[in-house]
């Protein structure tokens, strides 16, 4: 959500953000609609303070013995003119309310401009993809290889888009998302968090999925109307402060969760149809930070670190790349992509978003702190990023680690995790 104050105070700042996402200017009609409400408002006050008046004249008239009955005919028509004016003050700020909502984050200063990821700017990279005296196979082939990827059970149970591990890769999936939670939770000061899957309309709407995102996302149907799969932890997690006034010692507050993930992949047919890549359900390691605008950019550059260095623990080449303007997710003001190298592909493929959303998502929630002894309040700013997505690290494991003979080397970082076992596929 944007703040109606800084737009009437910074109109040509905000139409170029917009027009940086590739979006018609729109300050003139946003202080439009709000000099029309806050004239409506100003309205309705008088005609409760006129009508205040009359009520004390009535008291003043009987005292005196007067006729009241002219006076109690002006209250009345105080009262409707007062509630007529208070419905097109409320019809109007519905009206201001649904356009802000239907409005991106505007992209900070350093995020390159362009329409899509062909803007992106590549930052770093890290290892060396590997090289194969064979030809590398795809996850899924070595997957249905091994015996233990199972897509058309999987369809016979659920449909398309989903899939069945079994035995060392139900396992590896589990050893994968352990790992990561204890490295965020025991080295990174995140706080592990077992959030609900389904949640309330105004959850979604606080992180900026709704109403954007609605045919993206799974809900439910019930005779309340019904409760939103979420379609990852970022949203329970940055809404555990919703409506909250935190006070700025706490701050930053560091959540991080294993869910499932569930997705619609709208418009996404002939997308990655094969494997695992692009499906319904699916896990994922999620980090959200709440903290101050001071300390917003420095956290960003953290989180992106924390995620980072699981790639590097399990020895996956990868490369870091800030996104273009109109590439971002709608509620981020900045984000940085992790890709990790895929064989099978011959290219780096996003593994891990990692967003500043500023004070955007704090705004819509209405999560506020106080700055020191200061008596005044300020949204938080949110930030979140995956730290990783379960399966396609699996995935990028499979591919990366894969053997000539068929079989699939452990990272020894997960071999713990795994009892010690070295290789799927043999004794290990």
């Amino acid at each position: 959500m944007h703040d109606l104050r800084w737009i009437r105070e910074n109109p040509e700042e905000f139409d170029r953000g917009l027009e940086r996402r590739g979006l018609p200017p729109c300050a003139e009609q946003v202080i439009a609609l709000d000099r029309e409400w806050r004239a409506l408002e100003t309205a309705a006050q008088e005609s409760q303070a006129a009508r205040n008046r009359l009520s004390r004249e009535i008291g003043a008239a009987k005292s005196r013995g007067e006729p009241i009955e002219e006076i109690l005919r002006q209250v009345e028509g105080s009262k409707q003119a007062e509630a007529a004016t208070a419905a097109k003050a409320a019809a109007l700020r519905q009206q201001i309310d649904a356009l802000l909502a239907s409005l991106p984050n505007l992209p900070a200063p350093e995020v390159p401009d362009g329409p899509d990821e062909t803007a992106n700017k590549e930052i770093r990279r890290w290892g060396e993809p590997p090289r194969f005296n064979f030809e590398p196979l795809a996850h899924e082939a070595i997957g249905d290889k091994l015996g233990l990827m199972d897509f058309p059970r999987a369809a016979k149970l659920s449909g398309s888009r989903f899939v069945l591990l079994k035995g060392a890769l139900a396992r590896l999936e589990r050893a994968i998302a352990h790992f990561m939670l204890d490295l965020h939770t025991g080295e990174f000061g995140y706080t592990e968090i077992a959030p609900p899957y389904l949640v309330r309309d105004e959850i979604v709407f606080g992180t900026g999925q709704l109403p954007k995102a609605a045919e993206e996302m799974f809900r439910t149907t019930d005779e309340t109307g019904g409760l939103w799969l979420i379609p990852t932890a970022e949203v329970p997690l940055t809404n555990l402060v919703a409506g909250d006034l935190l006070d700025e010692a706490a701050l930053p507050l560091r959540f991080t969760a294993w869910t499932p993930c569930f997705r619609s992949e709208a418009g996404a047919a002939g997308r990655d149809t094969r494997g695992m890549l692009r499906q319904h359900q699916f896990h994922k390691v999620e980090l959200v930070s709440i903290t101050t605008p001071e300390q917003s950019e420095a956290e960003h550059e953290r989180m992106t670190g924390c995620a980072e260095e699981v790639l590097k623990r399990l020895g996956l080449p990868y490369r870091i790349m800030l996104l273009s303007s109109g590439d971002m997710g709608f509620a981020a003001r900045k984000t940085y992509d992790l890709e990790v190298w895929l064989p099978s592909q011959n290219t780096y493929r996003e593994i891990s978003s990692c967003s500043n959303c500023g004070p955007f998502q704090a705004l819509r929630m209405k999560a506020r702190y106080r700055p020191g002894a200061s008596k005044g309040t300020q949204p938080v700013h949110t930030l979140n990023g995956s730290g990783l997505a379960v399966g396609r690290t699996m995935i990028a494991i499979l591919e990366n680690f894969q053997r000539g003979n068929g079989t699939v080397a452990i990272p020894e970082a997960l071999q713990p995790y795994m009892g010690g076992q070295k290789a799927i596929g043999d004794d290990g």
